[in-house]
């Protein structure tokens, strides 16, 4: 039942993320923090496919959590290309909403954030930053929170290599709301 319940939250969690980032961060030029951002401003640098470089990206973290946590690993590498293959499938929706970035940091910052929190309140996540971040918090007894934020902003950070200053502080609005979204839903 417990495995039933985790595979149906990597399905949710990555539908979700692939509506979040495809929906409302790409046709805004925003990005999100950790492997997924580094990801997004690849894409907008030289147009690669997010899922596959999110795979490429997290499979050193996936590696690293098989060492500490290892029924983290397994799960999180079902919900790594789960996700992965749910963003890259979900492209065509770049195309299908445009509103203000504001309010597409806010409304995909949301549903991200769900989608994330949802996959770590079951043990799994995307396998990037996430995983990270999760080991980060348990270990130093730090708010979760709290650390996707400041990981997240060293991935902002690097944003301004290729985003404009609007697209920057948009996507801080949206990473704020990723992950006090996803504390919120992971700690119910």
């Amino acid at each position: 039942m417990r495995i039933l319940q985790r595979l149906l939250a990597i399905l949710i969690g990555s539908l979700l993320l692939g509506i979040g980032v495809n929906g409302f961060l790409v046709p805004n030029h925003l990005i999100d923090g950790g492997i997924l951002g580094i990801a997004l401003i690849l894409h907008y640098f030289f147009q690669v496919q997010t899922g596959m470089v999110m795979v490429a990206l997290s499979l050193p973290i996936c590696i690293y959590a098989s060492m500490n946590e290892r029924g983290y690993f397994f799960s999180s590498l079902q919900g790594l290309f789960i996700s992965s293959l749910s963003i890259d499938l979900f492209a065509p929706l770049r195309d299908e909403f445009f509103i203000h970035p504001l309010n597409s940091a806010i409304i995909g910052g949301g549903i991200i954030g769900i989608g994330i929190g949802i996959m770590l309140r079951y043990k799994t996540s995307t396998g990037g930053t996430d995983l990270l971040s999760k080991i980060i918090a348990r270990r130093f007894s730090l708010n979760i929170a709290l650390v996707i934020i400041l990981i997240d902003g060293l991935i902002v950070l690097a944003g301004f290599t290729v985003l404009e200053t609007e697209s920057i502080l948009y996507s801080c609005v949206a990473i704020t709301i990723v992950g006090l979204t996803t504390y919120l839903i992971e700690k119910k």
